[in-house]
């Protein structure tokens, strides 16, 4: 029985290697369509990346375009289909446009919004342009199913609700003792502005007591310093496991996020984390993560605390109930099969 088709249309950038495979950048974006593609044939229309992408997409295919008319024409090439159905991931002018065209041709569309938007624009490009994208906000969502992957963007009148996870059952396995001889702070992400990762540096530069800090992602940034570690960007999932199990505490010091998988990456290896109040939302009702004001002092005190009461935390931590990378599938899969 062939597989209805779904085409997944987002801005973020994918790129092509010599072997004809692609890899995108955001880890959300080879996650959701090798996901969707046991109830799909799924297809990708994402930007191209002057960069290499770090994430494989395995399953699916995938159409990239350098500017928009492209994107637009790989788009209305889709059109073909019958009984085709469209999952935008976030609400950007590419995908906004991509949606006007959808409307208008009177396809089944689906938005994913990872956050509400609202926060990144007003980071990225200042208070002045939040209306632009409101505007685009508003447009898109009145016409659409909405997905949402945070209680603070859920209204069950108008959206549904997802867990999102890329834990598998090796993330819950052959737990390890931490080393607590001092701190082993854990950052994994890139090294864009609003992570806040050279933000956090310079406070852990302050720092006066033991400590070291290793950066799992992009190697860009070469920092000349003896307790701060680059190591890359780590693709397998054993070896990730195996990042997490040689630190005591992870850092998200990000000024604005959606829904960060590493922080159930994180807890799910019984690792504390620290955040800060500028995403204080994305803590939910998870026990383990700790959210402090972006100072020195802070941090510090935060430190000490987890390491002196390291197991009363770690018991805390097994109390969670961390959603699964089957489970957020099976939602997807669900929401994408209404008529």
């Amino acid at each position: 029985m062939n597989k209805e088709k779904l085409i997944i249309v987002s801005n973020e950038k994918a790129s092509k290697n010599q072997d004809g495979s692609y890899f995108c950048i955001n880890a959300d974006l080879q996650v959701l369509p090798d996901g969707l593609f046991k109830f799909y044939d799924t297809l990708c229309i994402y930007r191209e990346s002057k960069n290499d992408g770090n994430h494989k997409i395995i399953n699916s295919k995938v159409l990239i375009a350098s500017n928009l008319f492209t994107f637009i024409k790989n788009l209305i090439a889709t059109f073909k289909f019958k009984n085709c159905r469209y999952l935008i991931v976030t609400i950007t002018p590419y995908s906004f446009v991509a949606f006007i065209f959808l409307f208008l041709f009177r396809k089944k569309i689906f938005i994913y919004l990872m956050s509400s938007g609202h926060d990144e624009w007003r980071y990225i490009l200042g208070s002045w342009s939040v209306w632009i994208y409101d505007l685009m906000y508003r447009i898109a969502t009145n016409s659409s199913k909405v997905i949402v992957c945070h209680k603070r963007l859920y209204d069950e009148k108008k959206s549904f609700l997802v867990n999102p996870s890329r834990l598998s059952e090796n993330w819950f396995a052959n737990h390890t003792v931490p080393l607590l001889d001092k701190a082993r702070f854990l950052y994994v992400g890139r090294f864009n502005p609003e992570k806040g990762i050279k933000n956090f540096i310079d406070l852990f530069k302050e720092l006066k007591i033991d400590c070291e800090l290793s950066i799992a992602g992009e190697k860009k940034n070469i920092i000349n310093q003896k307790n701060i570690n680059q190591l890359g960007y780590v693709e397998e999932e054993k070896n990730l496991i195996k990042i997490y199990d040689e630190h005591n505490i992870m850092i998200l010091p990000s000024f604005t996020e959606a829904h960060p998988y590493v922080i159930d990456e994180s807890l799910a290896r019984v690792r504390p984390v620290i955040i800060f109040t500028d995403i204080l939302y994305v803590k939910g009702d998870r026990k383990g993560v700790y959210v402090i004001n972006r100072d020195t002092k802070s941090l510090e005190e935060i430190t000490k605390f987890i390491l002196n009461n390291y197991s009363k935390i770690q018991e805390d931590i097994k109390k969670n109930l961390l959603p699964s990378k089957n489970s957020m599938i099976d939602q997807f899969r669900k929401i994408i099969s209404l008529n």
